[in-house]
């Protein structure tokens, strides 16, 4: 990892800060956009993994579009410099105030996830008189084999419309004098390893695909997603995911027209492997239950993951390499599940030490806050040191 290469060079930076492999990240980017233009792919960036400036200007650089789950990411994606028919809006609570934002702007869709959110979308613009594109996310109960906080296409969750009220909503559109059915937004998690998910996704999208061009809609995309994992165990054995196998998924098993544009929306498989959070060792101690535990600069502020999701991050001594313990790695909120690690091996940490935190970098920034009154964490980039 870029962090043990230039461990010198971090020595004298105030801690916890989040650095960022910029090279890594173009070197991702470069091999998403050969893999994905092979079959005519669109990809939108997830804002929500990352919003770090520098990160999302490198992301603009590589032409792609953007996905947005709020009104603010809306906006920011505008002003950024995207252009709004590249931006498309998920999210459950879109407000009318979002709603009025995005058909101003002119976006590419709105993915709509219910069917009382068609209606208001529609009252909107025809107060504004316009048309306002939409794509209806279906919630088409695909087992995504994740973490269940990270689960959205089964049966049971909040997002989508539910594939067994689709056809009560298709009867409801042609009422819908101001919105324009444009495509079907798909979901169905994320840190999803396996490509079963992804093949099953597909025998859902073909059917329900099937389904709505039989009924006489005319659809020009198809949005399947995103969710792609990568590899937190072992970073170093894939900096890059296997995004060929992925979009070869997809070429292989969705039966759709060819004219039909399909879209995704990555975030993780992105940015994930390009940023650490680094952070010192303020103390030791040793339980009364005999566990060493080493409090570090860094907390579940800076990066909530392990506390939310009991996400494993691998982490890294970068002073020392000598005889080795098992340690603890607590942060400094006064929370008990402000705990970054439990039993894992390293070199004993001593005070003054740097750790790293790998594979941080979607999800971390941009996940931080201000609780017990922290401030948030800085960023440091490659390309600057």
């Amino acid at each position: 990892m870029l962090s043990r290469r230039i461990k010198d060079k971090l020595q004298h930076i105030a801690t916890p800060f989040y650095l960022y492999d910029m090279e890594l990240l173009r070197a991702t980017l470069e091999i998403v956009n050969e893999e994905s233009t092979r079959y005519g792919y669109k990809v939108h960036y997830a804002l929500k993994a990352n919003f770090d400036k520098r990160i999302f200007e490198t992301v603009r650089g590589f032409g792609m579009g953007v996905d947005c789950v709020s009104g603010n990411e809306v906006k920011y994606a505008v002003e950024s410099g995207f252009p709004a028919s590249s931006v498309v809006y998920a999210g459950v609570g879109k407000s009318d105030d979002e709603i009025r934002y995005g058909i101003e702007q002119g976006i590419f869709a709105f993915n709509c996830e219910s069917r009382q959110e068609l209606e208001v979308i529609n009252g909107i613009a025809a107060e504004m008189g316009k048309i306002a594109n939409v794509a209806l996310r279906i919630n088409p109960d695909v087992d995504p084999q994740t973490h269940k906080n990270i689960s959205t296409g089964h049966g049971d969750s909040k997002f989508g419309i539910s594939y067994k009220e689709v056809e009560e909503v298709a009867a409801k559109l042609p009422e819908l004098k101001n919105i324009n059915i444009t495509g079907l937004h798909f979901h169905i998690g994320s840190q999803i390893t396996s490509m079963e998910p992804f093949e099953n996704l597909c025998k859902r999208v073909n059917m329900l695909y099937g389904w709505f061009t039989e009924r006489g809609f005319t659809l020009t995309h198809l949005n399947v997603g995103g969710g792609l994992g990568i590899n937190y165990e072992n970073p170093e054995a894939q900096p890059i995911p296997d995004f060929k196998t992925y979009f070869a998924v997809f070429a292989e098993h969705l039966d759709i027209d060819p004219a039909i544009e399909v879209h995704f929306e990555l975030g993780r498989s992105l940015v994930g492997q390009c940023g650490e959070l680094i952070t010192k060792v303020l103390y030791n101690k040793v339980t009364a239950a005999g566990s060493n535990v080493a409090i570090v600069d860094a907390s579940m502020t800076e990066l909530i993951r392990p506390a939310l999701y009991q996400a494993h991050h691998a982490i890294e001594n970068l002073n020392r390499n000598d005889e080795e313990g098992v340690y603890t790695i607590a942060g400094t909120v006064c929370e008990s599940s402000d705990i970054f690690a439990k039993g894992i091996t390293l070199p004993a940490p001593q005070r003054g030490d740097l750790l790293t935190l790998k594979t941080a970098g979607a999800y971390g920034s941009a996940m931080a806050s201000r609780y017990n009154m922290h401030e948030l964490p800085t960023s440091v980039y490659s390309d600057d040191l």
